[in-house]
C-alpha cells in the first residue's frame, strides 16, 4: 500500500555541480525537495521507488545499488541507489536527479530501488503500473520525478505554447491536493506536445494512490527557465 510519495523536478541543474554559477537559482526548489524528502521519511516505508521519465534503453527497473553520472553534463559527479552490487544498466538521468536528492538527504529509511516509464506510455498502463507498485509491500513509498511542460516561454526548450500554463496550472492543482482523479485524467498527447516528461510517471503515482486517502501539500511551483517545475509531497 502506498503510504507516503513526492513529487520532485528532475532537472540535472537541481544538482550544484551542474549548475555551476547558476545554482542558486533552484535554490527554494531543492529546499522544497528535501522538506518532501522528510515526509516520505516520517511515512517509515518498507520500500522506496523513484519513478521517472526514460527513453527506450533506459526503462524498466533498477535494483539498490545502480549507479548513475552526470558526466554528460560535464561533470564528474556520480550517484547510486542506496547501497548494493553496480547495476549492469545506468540509471537514466531522471532517477539519477532522484538518487542525487536522496543521498543529499542522507536517506536511509528503508531499501530504495528504480523505475523508468517511457514518456508517451498511455495513460492505462501508467495507471496499472502504479497499483503494481504499491502492492509490492506493505508500506510503500515513492519518489516522482518529472517536469511539467517546456513550452512556458519564448526562450523555452520547446519555444512558448500558449497551452502550456493552463496544462501546468493543472497539474499544480492535481499534486497540490492529492487528486488521483485529475492526475489520471491529465492528456497524454497534450503533454507531450508541451514536452512534460513527468505526465507517465505522475500517473504512475496516481494509480499507486487509489484508495489510499492520501492529502497532498504543494511546495513549490515554478517556471524557470520556461519549464513547469513542481514539488509537493503526499501523505
Amino acid at each position: 500500500m502506498l503510504v507516503a510519495a513526492a513529487v520532485c523536478p528532475a532537472p540535472p541543474l537541481l544538482v550544484p555541480e551542474v549548475a555551476a554559477g547558476a545554482a542558486a537559482e533552484l535554490g527554494d526548489a531543492r529546499t522544497a525537495c528535501s522538506d518532501a524528502l522528510a515526509v516520505l521519511s516520517a511515512s517509515r516505508p518498507d520500500l522506496l521507488v523513484v519513478v521517472g521519465a526514460a527513453d527506450q534503453d533506459h526503462l524498466g527497473a533498477y535494483p539498490q545499488g545502480a549507479r548513475g553520472t552526470f558526466r554528460g553534463f560535464g561533470v564528474e559527479a556520480e550517484v547510486r541507489l542506496g547501497e548494493g552490487a553496480e547495476g549492469r544498466r545506468p540509471l537514466p538521468t531522471s532517477l539519477a536527479v532522484g538518487a542525487w536528492l536522496l543521498r543529499r538527504a542522507g536517506w536511509g529509511a528503508a531499501p530504495v530501488e528504480g523505475l523508468g516509464v517511457a514518456e508517451p506510455l498511455e495513460t492505462a498502463r501508467c495507471l496499472e503500473t502504479g497499483r503494481e507498485l504499491a502492492a509490492r509491500a506493505a508500506r510503500v513509498a515513492l519518489l516522482v520525478m518529472g517536469d511539467g511542460s517546456a513550452c512556458r516561454t519564448l526562450k523555452a526548450p520547446g519555444y512558448l505554447d500558449e497551452r502550456a500554463a493552463a496544462f501546468d496550472g493543472a497539474a499544480a492543482r492535481a499534486l497540490g491536493a492529492g487528486d488521483v482523479a485529475a492526475l489520471a485524467a491529465l492528456d497524454a498527447q497534450l503533454a507531450a506536445e508541451l514536452q512534460a516528461a513527468g505526465r507517465a510517471p505522475w500517473q504512475v503515482l496516481a494509480g499507486a494512490a487509489e484508495g489510499a486517502g492520501l492529502d497532498g501539500r504543494l511546495l513549490y511551483e515554478d517556471a524557470p527557465y520556461g519549464v513547469g517545475y513542481f514539488v509537493a509531497a503526499w501523505s
